[in-house]
Formats: C-alpha cells, structure tokens, sequence
C-alpha cells in the first residue's frame, strides 16, 4: 500500500489536473513513470461536442495510423466459399461459419478483430452477446463487414486502430507506445484526429473537439493543447 501512495504521491507532484500541457510535455511525464516491465500504450481520449444519447451523434471508425502500434493482431473472420479461400491465403487466424461462431460462445479463442462477410452477418448477428461488450462486433463504419475481407484482414494486421464513443461521449483510441517518439505521437494523434473530425455527426451543434487528453498505461492522464497536436 506505502508504494501506491509513493507512486499517486509522485503522480501528483508531475500533473496538475487543471493546466494544459504540451504534447512534449505529456510525453516527458510518461517517460518518467513509466514501468520497466515493458512497452505502455499510449491512450488519446477526445470528448466531443456531442449528445450519447442519440444514436445518430455517435462516433465511431478506423484509421491505420503512420506509426505501426506493432503490436500482432489475431483476426477471425465469418466467411465462407471464394471468401473463406481469400481470408486463410490473406492470413486470418480463425475462419469459419457456424463452427466459428460455436467456439466464440464456448469462449475457445481469443481476437483482437472481427471480420464478417455481408452473407454471414446472419449468423454473426447472433453472437451480439458475446462480441458486443468485447467491442469485437463487426460494423461496416469500421470496415469490418465487408465483401474485401482480405483487404480487411491487411488493414487490421498492419495495425488499423478502431474508435467510438462511450456513453459519456468521449472517444478513446491508441496512438502508440511510451517508446515513440513525440514526433510519431504527434503524427499519429493528428491522423487520427483528421479522421474523428470527417466523421461529425450532421446533428451535433457547437464546438465539436471540446478538449483532449494522452493518458499512457500506467500513468496520469494528461490534458494536451490541440496545437502542439498539429490540429
């Protein structure tokens, strides 16, 4: 318990909740608490100008960003016929139809994407329980489901970062590693902003990014000027 209170202690001294910083700034923060144990992610969280509660406000896409997370990517992928074919030769881990579906409810395998084809969508859509809390529900605004299920596969192992709202209408996605750069953050980060900016909702009113923050795996998060991003 006295190294969590040395460790909130020493978190507190470096960050103070209310100022702004600079993206280097952020960055020289991670650095100092970062953990020897390996890589932490680098987490950007946008809260948008708009209403959660409406389904047509909320945000929700993929990029592949400049600077790889490099990190391996499993994919399964709901096809079968020429697609199935399309999908081992591109590299999925797991292909199949109702076989596959069976071995995501007795919890056998473990993704980090899910790739269907328009024809299996019918048997993924009864999955929901299963894949929608994991965030693993194919959806055509991610590219997801889709008739190019290798060109899918391709994007999703060259490390396409996917993104959405929650409920709060915040937007959380990865833009790299404590080991980065500021440069390839900042490249990332406006990327991916670039993105969430095509993707405002025709409803939302007012301001539309109201404030940013980088948070990595074991730090503080960390309020961010939008021009040290490039934005």
């Amino acid at each position: 318990m006295a190294k969590l209170t040395k460790k909130k202690k020493q978190l507190s001294e470096l960050v103070d909740p209310e100022n702004i910083y600079s993206l280097e700034e952020a960055m020289n923060i991670f650095q100092t608490v970062k953990s020897n144990k390996f890589d932490e992610s680098v987490d950007i969280a946008l809260r948008l100008g708009i209403d959660p509660g409406k389904s047509d406000q909320n945000v929700r896409g993929a990029i592949t960003l400049p600077h790889s997370l490099g990190k391996t990517v499993n994919v399964a992928v709901f096809a079968d016929g020429d697609q199935a074919k399309e999908a081992s030769e591109a590299g999925a881990d797991f292909v199949g139809m109702e076989d596959l579906a069976e071995k995501f409810k007795k919890e056998e395998i473990d993704v980090d994407v899910v790739i269907s084809s328009q024809g299996a969508m019918k048997i993924v859509g009864q999955l929901g329980q299963v894949l929608g809390p994991k965030g693993l529900m194919p959806n055509p605004k991610t590219g997801t489901v889709t008739e190019k299920v290798g060109e899918a596969i391709n994007n999703a192992k060259s490390g396409q970062v996917r993104f959405r709202t929650d409920k709060n209408g915040i937007l959380h996605g990865c833009i790299g590693k404590v080991s980065f750069s500021s440069s390839q953050i900042q490249e990332n980060a406006a990327a991916m902003l670039e993105e969430v900016k095509k993707l405002k909702p025709a409803t939302a009113k007012g301001a539309y990014i109201r404030s940013i923050a980088l948070s990595s795996t074991m730090g503080p998060g960390v309020k961010v000027s939008p021009a040290s991003l490039a934005v």
